[in-house]
């Protein structure tokens, strides 16, 4: 086994639960997971070597020199009353070397007599950030399926989920394992920056599970400085959206009038100056086609309708 125990726990621990976050969308799930560890007061006891599942993706640089990326943290923590045992990771790791992390991690859970595993995810959506975060659960087998559902967590219908948070289920219902994916629902435009308001609802839910309160002081105050950040994200974006709306809509007003013949614009005239004189609805409707036929009605429309109003107005006289 590669990992270092630093301190040996599993002797006194009774079918501890366990957590496990990985980085991911809006450090929604590791934030959940690593906010409950320190509210717990959880203490590392062991640590896996991952020397050998590791490749860096670039190296650094500093000062003309090069050299490797640290090794990333791969971390158990333990806390009491109930003992549970907390896995954080600061990076997902792929392919082969991921598979081996997940096997290292899952041999060290039987060691401990794990009783459960729940991951946490982000779950992004098109939504504002004012509305309501929820918790949707993925299990891996019936009984901790059943748990999520006494626990008031509704149910991933379909989908898929990304990284090792997703994957751990998988390899878990291998060796008969009961493991549980919990995914906090999020802005989708926001999937790079923190969403403490997600994270919460992730800790909201593992308070249920463990039995055992959370302080969630430091969390409130987090989401309330975030959902301000949010709000205004939103109103550049919706401000942003607006500008285009109006700009596209003065483009289709824009006519390039050199392109229509003189002689189409002059009987336009004419149309406009017969339906004015007698408001004739054959005459409206033919100037109408015409306009139309040109691709000239959205630069004649305020004027076509004015033709209208002034009837309307005349009518409530």
């Amino acid at each position: 086994m590669r990992v270092r125990i630093h301190k040996s726990v599993a002797a006194s621990l009774k079918s501890p639960i366990m957590l496990a976050g990985w980085p991911g969308m809006g450090h929604v799930g590791l934030g959940g997971i690593s906010y409950v560890r320190q509210k717990l007061g959880a203490e590392p006891f062991a640590e896996v070597d991952a020397h050998e599942y590791f490749t860096p993706e670039a190296i650094e640089v500093s000062e003309g020199l090069a050299r490797f990326p640290d090794i990333p943290s791969n971390t158990f923590y333990v806390a009491r009353n109930p003992d549970v045992i907390i896995f954080e990771s600061e990076t997902q790791i792929s392919g082969d070397g991921g598979i081996a992390l997940m096997n290292e991690m899952l041999d060290f859970a039987a060691h401990h007599d794990v009783s459960r595993i729940f991951t946490g995810a982000a779950y992004a959506m098109p939504v504002s950030s004012s509305q309501p975060s929820k918790v949707l659960g993925v299990a891996n087998r019936e009984p901790i399926r059943d748990l999520l559902v006494s626990q008031n967590v509704e149910l991933l219908e379909g989908g898929s989920i990304q990284g090792l948070n997703g994957l751990l289920l998988g390899f878990a219902g291998m060796r008969e394992m009961d493991a549980a994916c919990l995914l906090a629902t999020m802005p989708q435009y926001a999937i790079n920056l923190p969403n403490p308001k997600a994270s919460r609802e992730i800790v909201l839910v593992i308070q249920r599970i463990l039995g055992r309160d959370v302080d969630l002081g430091d969390i409130d105050e987090a989401v309330g400085k975030m959902s301000q950040t949010m709000g205004e994200i939103e109103e550049k974006i919706q401000s942003a959206f607006l500008d285009e709306a109006a700009e596209a809509d003065e483009e289709l007003k824009e006519v390039d009038e050199e392109a229509v013949p003189q002689m189409v614009l002059e009987r336009i005239e004419r149309m406009f100056g017969e339906v004015a004189l007698n408001g004739s609805k054959e005459k409206a409707a033919a100037l109408k086609e015409e306009l139309d036929r040109w691709s000239l009605y959205a630069h004649y429309e305020d004027r076509f309708l004015d033709l209208f109003r002034d009837d309307e107005s005349a009518d409530e006289k």
